[in-house]
């Protein structure tokens, strides 16, 4: 019987360090868009950014996911690939794609193009 609870025990914990890790794992703290002080454009942008965005880059965290964090985006003269940050050039890469990152011309209205570089300014 002590063996038991000994197990049970050991297991308990086991699921408890796992969820603390998992939980963990996620760099990027969430705020809500009145906390991030958002304006509606900004946060349909962001609406655009966690759609098509999020999966491979991090806005708040200065870790790279499966593309370069976009935290200070705009903040720097250069992206990480050498390119200048500025509104041309960013749009060109979502437009067109880059390396791994597919293009986005025929997935994203102009509209939403617009508001996702409204908050990629606020990065």
């Amino acid at each position: 019987m002590t063996a038991k609870r000994a197990l049970t025990a050991l297991l308990v914990a086991l699921v408890f360090l796992t969820i603390a890790m998992l939980a963990a794992c996620h760099p990027e703290p969430r705020k809500t868009d009145a906390e991030l002080g958002l304006t509606p454009q900004q946060a349909q942008g962001r609406r655009v950014y966690d759609a098509r965005c999020a999966e491979c880059h991090y806005a708040y965290s200065t870790h790279d996911l499966r593309g370069p964090s976009l935290n200070g985006l705009f903040k720097r003269p250069f992206m990480k690939n050498g390119i200048p940050a500025n509104d041309e050039r960013v749009t060109d890469i979502i437009l067109m794609g880059r390396a791994k990152m597919p293009a986005f011309r025929q997935k994203l209205t102009q509209q939403q193009l617009d508001d996702l570089m409204a908050y990629l300014h606020t990065l």
